[in-house]
């Protein structure tokens, strides 16, 4: 049995059933102003209502530990939003030290502040502890610690972080990984990892993502069509955009590239729609924060099944920061194992921002509040339940990955698998 196929919810794994859209959340809300340079880029801010959500939360308050290939905090958008970590490589360096400048672009689309014209965090309150481990290439070059990636996980699961964003993976799975994953989920982090961007190849299981108590992060492009590279399988559980998004070239940290940050980039924006999340329930348990993220994903499937592409759908903070929706459930039981976590409840952000009042929070409104669920599933009930006309910028669904071979992919960097 594969990792993740024991997972009790059900999944579509027909490929007529995998389509979703990104949705803006009020009908005719003015977007803001294209930014110049690679702020210009980042589409997905204005598709994810970045803007209008940064209003009640930030990301303030929550920690987020990112596991790469380092974080240069000197960038202009990083300064002063990289806190102390850990290098796990045993080779020379240290944590700030990113050897090919791909842990930092990580660093940049979860918490930049978008100074000096750098890449904007879709969760610029959060703040980053970097936590490095190493690539193939850096391997030929050290001789590094062969239990790197549990060492890490297992020092972000004792850091004060909330989040843990892990945009490297492997093929390879080992027992002293998979229990450091799973005493992640002890301490009550979240622990969101790329599912691998192999589909066009041998589309294996990745890990971490393929672990049962990891959050498995695919790729989706501004249409909210599954990503051709991205893979797909029983460990994906959420989408978020991943394609054409600029990224650091290399560690000399003189310039952006264009090009896809495939579901690297992915799992960075669905660790910051966490922060975001968190930060506006600081009293809610993981369990409560991931049950909403899957409960508001977009999708035109039932609820609770998954896709083998986009799993519970395309990543939406706004459907709970700016209306209010989705079920927190049980703090106490996972949504991804459906088993009773050892995590405590999450301690309420000290010296932080505190989120908006109730009575600040944008006022839901009746049929502009309502986003289009059609039910691939032929639930006619569910989709009265909360269905409608699509709002503002709906921009397509998918009838299938057989589909994709009109849209023109140009990967231009991935590392390694993920």
């Amino acid at each position: 049995m594969t990792a993740g196929m024991g997972r009790s919810q059900k999944r579509v794994l027909s490929a007529l059933a995998v389509a979703a859209s990104w949705s803006v959340v009020f009908v005719g809300a003015a977007q803001p102003a294209a930014a110049a340079g690679v702020q210009s880029k980042q589409w997905y801010l204005s598709a994810l209502q970045a803007e209008e959500m940064w209003k009640f939360a930030a990301g303030e308050g929550v920690k987020i530990a990112v596991i790469d290939s380092g974080v240069n905090p000197s960038t202009a958008s990083l300064k002063g939003q990289v806190l102390q970590g850990m290098d796990a490589t045993g080779a020379p360096g240290e944590e700030t030290d990113d050897y090919d400048g791909h842990g930092t672009t990580m660093a940049e689309l979860i918490a930049g502040t978008g100074k000096g014209g750098g890449l904007k965090g879709l969760a610029p309150g959060a703040k980053i502890i970097p936590l490095r481990v190493s690539d193939t290439a850096f391997q030929k070059k050290h001789s590094v610690n062969a239990n790197e990636t549990a060492d890490a996980i297992r020092a972000a699961a004792d850091s004060d972080a909330k989040i843990i964003s892990m945009s490297v993976s492997s093929e390879f799975s080992t027992p002293r990984e998979r229990e450091a994953a799973k005493y992640a989920e002890s301490q009550g982090k979240i622990f969101f990892a790329s599912v691998g961007n192999n589909a066009e190849s041998d589309n294996k299981d990745h890990y971490p993502a393929s672990y049962p108590q990891v959050v498995g992060v695919a790729s989706a492009d501004q249409s909210g069509k599954v990503s051709k590279y991205s893979q797909n399988g029983n460990s994906v559980n959420i989408a978020a955009p991943g394609d054409s998004i600029p990224y650091w070239c290399d560690n000399s940290f003189q310039s952006y590239c264009d090009g896809d940050g495939g579901t690297s980039a992915a799992t960075a924006i669905a660790s910051a729609s966490a922060a975001l999340v968190w930060s506006a329930h600081p009293d809610w348990t993981a369990n409560q924060v991931l049950n909403v993220l899957f409960d508001t994903a977009g999708r035109d499937w039932e609820k609770g099944t998954l896709s083998k592409y986009l799993g519970h759908g395309l990543i939406r903070p706004a459907m709970n920061i700016l209306k209010g929706k989705g079920d927190p459930g049980d703090p106490d039981i996972s949504p991804l194992t459906e088993e009773r976590t050892g995590g405590s409840p999450a301690s309420p952000a000290p010296n932080s921002t505190p989120s908006a009042p109730a009575s600040q929070q944008p006022a839901e409104n009746g049929e502009a509040d309502k986003v289009d669920e059609t039910v691939a599933a032929g639930d006619s009930e569910a989709a009265a339940s909360d269905g409608g006309v699509p709002l503002g910028l709906i921009v397509g669904g998918i009838a299938g990955v057989a589909v994709l071979g009109a849209v023109a992919f140009a990967v231009v960097r991935r590392r390694g698998a993920a």
